[in-house]
């Protein structure tokens, strides 16, 4: 379990909704980090000393005292949660529950609702190319099952915040910048505000209050959080 005078270090662009989860779980748990700001328009992850730490290219990446590096965010939110049982719970089927969020987020959630939301707020796509049309579509079955989990229950995994919660917060939260209409889903509107009245709880706005414009900062200048 990494201690919490450990002087981690965060590659992460802010755009990023990935990055922001683990920016946001570090501020929930209290833990001191560096904020090292990476630009992925400006292909800043297929540098040769970015691969060196993700070979994948990709933010965010989490840098450990030891030089260690840990990529993939929901990789990095099981990490830093170890030790909080109620982030992230030992009882096994606990476990698999919050893990089956966690691979519902990037293989159903993620792709679609930040698929849509990057391409056309950042890449200038067309909300009515095929491809995005498709993301939608597939956005909107995510919110559905999300809907039916949360009509019944208060958060995604059990009846108290895990990381299930987290990782999946960011890319719902900016939903409607991507044209997804939330208004339609009732459940996930409460969950959204129910996560929001949690202590310590930020949101992507938060983010870009609290550093200002980060990619508007000297390449690789470390920033103190």
């Amino acid at each position: 379990m990494p201690q919490s005078a450990s002087p981690f270090k965060l590659y992460a662009d802010p755009r990023s909704g990935n990055c922001f989860k683990v920016w946001l779980l570090l501020g929930l748990l209290d833990l001191p980090f560096q904020w090292i700001s990476v630009d992925i328009l400006k292909q800043e992850t297929g540098t040769a000393e970015f691969l060196s730490m993700n070979p994948q290219g990709m933010v965010p990446v989490l840098q450990l005292r030891s030089g260690e590096n840990l990529y993939e965010s929901n990789a990095i939110l099981c990490y830093l949660a170890q030790g909080h049982f109620d982030l992230w719970p030992v009882e096994p089927l606990s476990q698999a529950r919050v893990l089956q969020w966690l691979f519902f987020e990037q293989n159903n959630h993620e792709p679609n609702l930040a698929g849509a939301h990057f391409m056309t707020r950042y890449l200038g796509h067309a909300p009515d190319e095929p491809d995005i049309v498709n993301r939608i579509k597939r956005g909107y079955r995510a919110l559905k099952v999300m809907e039916k989990r949360l009509a019944k229950h208060a958060f995604m995994a059990g009846e108290t915040l895990t990381i299930a919660d987290i990782s999946l917060y960011p890319y719902t939260y900016t939903a409607p910048d991507a044209s997804f209409d939330l208004s339609r889903f009732p459940g996930v509107r409460a969950w959204l505000k129910r996560l929001e009245a949690q202590p310590r709880w930020l949101t992507p706005a938060a983010l870009a209050a609290s550093h200002g414009s980060l990619l508007s900062w000297s390449k690789r200048v470390v920033h103190g959080v």
